[in-house]
């Protein structure tokens, strides 16, 4: 299989979507956000998904739908869910489509980023901090695993941090050769 699509993976509040989109318009490629595509494609929130099937339920849907927007997109940016490499089959799937970013944080900036936030479902209990250390203890060493390119995130402004990733994905002309070939 041809690499051609890039991936941002990482934690939640990492910054996948907003570094996603951004370097998405920068690079002139569609953007995707896996988790708005789960809630498009099933009709259900994510939240919902998680009451309702539990978290390998979800995790069975987020593989489905992820191997699916692989084979329809060519050429797009992809922020996947904070949970996706969780599955061996995804990391294969990850590692053999596209070029893998992994957007890090510090855990003290993870929180800081999600302590509002009442969308994310492993996040809603009283001591967010343990279960974002738990998180990323247990996902850190597969995002690593899978990825070409490890990023800090949060070390400045959005557009300093989509450049500087920009930069680093022209040089790849493998990449650019296979999307333009694909009039993309």
């Amino acid at each position: 299989m041809v690499k051609t699509h890039i991936f941002l993976v990482g934690p939640m509040g990492a910054g996948k979507s907003s570094v996603g989109k951004s370097l998405a318009k920068t690079l002139k490629r569609p953007f995707l956000d896996l988790d708005s595509e789960i809630e498009r494609r099933t009709g259900a929130d994510i939240q919902w998904i998680f009451d309702m099937d539990g978290e390998d339920g979800f995790r069975d849907r987020e593989s489905k739908i992820f191997s699916q927007i692989i084979e329809e997109k060519k050429c797009a940016v992809i922020a996947t869910g904070g949970g996706l490499v969780l599955k061996k089959e995804n990391r294969k799937l990850l590692a053999s489509s596209g070029i893998v970013i992994y957007l890090f944080a510090s855990k003290e900036q993870l929180i800081q980023r999600t302590k509002r936030d009442k969308k994310r479902p492993l996040l809603q209990v009283e001591d967010r901090a343990k279960v974002i250390s738990e998180i990323l203890d247990q996902r850190d060493p597969l995002y690593r695993e899978v990825a070409d390119i490890v990023f800090k995130s949060g070390s400045g402004h959005l557009s300093k941090t989509v450049k500087k990733l920009a930069d680093k994905l022209e040089g790849d002309q493998n990449l650019a050769k296979v999307c333009k070939k694909n009039n993309q």
